[in-house]
């Protein structure tokens, strides 16, 4: 099985290295201060993150695509489209196949070990490192012009931004922020630490995140989360169905519980509050919402 392995990956490596090579006719810097050589007008393109692919169709280019990460699940069409296996683990051999004239990666879990792999096949791939809000919007913007979708992009970019100043505005007219306990994992039970995307989503949307510290993902028993007495719970989670359902149960049973009595724990879509694409805003709007009832209707 290795043996064929080994010849398999050899073909396809012969196999691209006979196609015409690409015209490079730019050098851009990537996110991560990389230069990287690229098309005038790339093609063919293939996206290792399920992010990425959102902000593609955002910037009405799917037309481009070839391939997209396994979890692009949005919009329906990107499902169709072919698969080139996890952020965490891109087929290289796929991604071959495909043949791409530039592939785009995120540093947060695509293994820099595969973007040198495509690079020695003469793929370039240009890498971005979103962290926070204004992070989105910038490389919405850079992806549009590496696309020559320049207008869509500046366009996009300022929708965006204008959406989360007029979140900022809305939130200066609250007279209280609630303490709030976001729950990404369920066992163990999982929040958000500073300098997270999640601890800027539910502080931009006007709440106090309760698990704010230098823990990126701190872990909580169910003692310590009683004991934080967090007047709303968030609950969002890649587990979802009936599982998502029992966890949200099980914290309604502790009358004790201010976000229990009060009938304010939610489940959100992880989808829209963790990945680093437009639809975050969408994310930020709805914790907002939640957060803020008494203000939501200002958001139409």
């Amino acid at each position: 099985m290795i043996i064929i392995k080994v010849i398999y990956t050899g073909c396809l490596v012969l196999y691209f290295a006979l196609l015409p090579p690409p015209a490079f006719a730019r050098t851009v810097s990537d996110q991560l201060g990389r230069e990287v050589k690229i098309p005038e007008n790339p093609q063919r393109l293939v996206t290792l993150a399920a992010s990425l692919t959102e902000i593609v169709f955002a910037l009405n280019q799917e037309h481009r695509l070839v391939g997209v990460e396994q979890f692009s699940n949005y919009p329906a069409a990107a499902e169709n489209l072919p698969k080139v296996g996890s952020y965490i683990s891109p087929d290289v051999e796929r991604i071959v196949t495909l043949r791409p004239d530039l592939c785009l990666a995120i540093k947060d879990g695509n293994p820099r070990h595969r973007v040198e792999w495509l690079e020695s096949l003469g793929i370039p791939v240009y890498a971005v490192d979103p962290r926070n809000l204004e992070g989105v919007i910038a490389t919405v913007y850079e992806i549009g012009h590496l696309l020559n979708a320049g207008d869509q992009a500046e366009a996009l970019a300022k929708d965006l931004f204008q959406r989360r100043q007029h979140i900022i505005s809305l939130v200066g007219r609250s007279v209280h922020r609630p303490r709030v306990f976001l729950q990404i994992g369920i066992s163990p039970i999982v929040s958000a630490g500073s300098h997270t995307f999640l601890d800027e989503l539910i502080t931009t949307a006007g709440g106090v995140n309760l698990t704010a510290g230098k823990v990126p993902y701190p872990r909580f028993s169910q003692e310590q989360v009683l004991a934080l007495q967090p007047e709303v719970i968030i609950i969002t989670s890649m587990t979802r169905g009936e599982v998502f359902e029992r966890v949200k149960a099980f914290w309604h049973q502790w009358s004790t519980l201010p976000a229990a009595r009060d009938n304010r724990i939610y489940l959100v879509d992880s989808d829209i509050v963790d990945r680093p694409s437009p639809r975050i805003f969408a994310g930020l709007e709805a914790l907002f919402g939640l957060l803020h009832p008494e203000l939501a209707g200002g958001l139409q």
